[in-house]
């Protein structure tokens, strides 16, 4: 039985069939979960392209139309949908009230890359919604197939939630989805010595010859005792070292993974500027992550 009931698809009113369309729809039907196709319209006229009130009712209209007619499509091969179009000015609050009102559990969106200086100014979206959102969250950039047929959970060996160990959410979800799937599960963890670096000097210690052996000797425990616990074969469990963003990513591109099981950390002020793994790893053409949040 699926993990998730009733995906939300957050959608713009550009009406073309999205990757995340296509992840999501397939989701649905291999698991009879419910469909909530949502097309978000700024009213931010940015450009002056709505200057005219005909020209916004034209936009709706197009879109409502496109909707309907991909719904009926979607019904027709046996889903269950429905439909919305909301225009506003906020965009991440009324897809986060969208999800609390319809009680989605799974949230689907295509990414959107921005570019670097834009980041600087202005917080994207995705980066938003990964740390606001009260459910999961599937960013999609590019897919092979519409059902994933390798799935990755990358673990922090680190990282507690409030109540459940957020590593083990991360797996049980990776498990469950490559169940629905019949996709392989594969365990991924890199050892970054230079972040422990920064910790352990942030702490106001001295780091002792000898201490990256220690950590890796320890993290490497560490991840094989949770790659047994869970019972996932030793020819896929991938102790990877270096930069965790750079290192992820080169693993993706080489592995071919259709998705990366994260968790989504609450962060702090700085992580919360930088992004974090997790939104960083969004940026990689080739990535689609699962974020979870641990269990409260």
């Amino acid at each position: 039985m699926s993990q998730f009931k009733r995906l939300l698809v957050m959608l713009g009113p550009q009406m073309r069939h999205t990757p995340a369309l296509q992840r999501a729809a397939a989701l649905a039907e291999s698991s009879g979960a419910l469909l909530d196709l949502n097309v978000f319209v700024d009213d931010v006229d940015t450009f002056g392209l709505m200057s005219d009130s005909r020209e916004r009712e034209r936009l709706l209209d197009d879109n409502r139309q496109w909707l309907a007619d991909e719904a009926e499509q979607l019904r027709n091969a046996g889903l269950d949908v429905s439909t919305e179009l909301l225009l506003t000015r906020d965009p991440l609050g009324s897809v986060l009230e969208q999800v609390e009102r319809l009680g989605c559990d799974l949230m689907v969106k295509d990414v959107q890359h921005e570019p670097i200086l834009k980041r600087l100014l202005v917080t994207p979206l995705d980066w938003q919604l990964l740390k606001d959102s009260p459910v999961a969250v599937h960013l999609v950039s590019d897919i092979r197939l519409p059902l994933p047929r390798q799935i990755a959970a990358a673990v922090d060996l680190n990282s507690h939630g409030a109540g459940e160990h957020l590593d083990d959410a991360v797996i049980r979800s990776a498990h469950a989805l490559a169940l629905q799937c019949n996709a392989e599960l594969h365990l991924l963890h890199v050892c970054d010595a230079a972040r422990t670096h920064i910790a352990d000097f942030g702490a106001g210690t001295v780091t002792m010859p000898g201490f990256d052996t220690s950590v890796r000797t320890a993290q490497r425990t560490a991840f094989n005792r949770l790659g047994d616990h869970y019972q996932i074969d030793l020819e896929r469990r991938h102790f990877l070292e270096g930069p965790a963003v750079k290192a992820i990513t080169q693993y993706i591109a080489a592995h071919r993974v259709d998705v990366i099981v994260m968790g989504n950390h609450r962060h702090d002020a700085l992580q919360a500027f930088l992004g974090g793994t997790t939104a960083h790893v969004l940026e990689h053409p080739l990535c689609n992550v699962l974020a979870i949040k641990a269990v409260r």
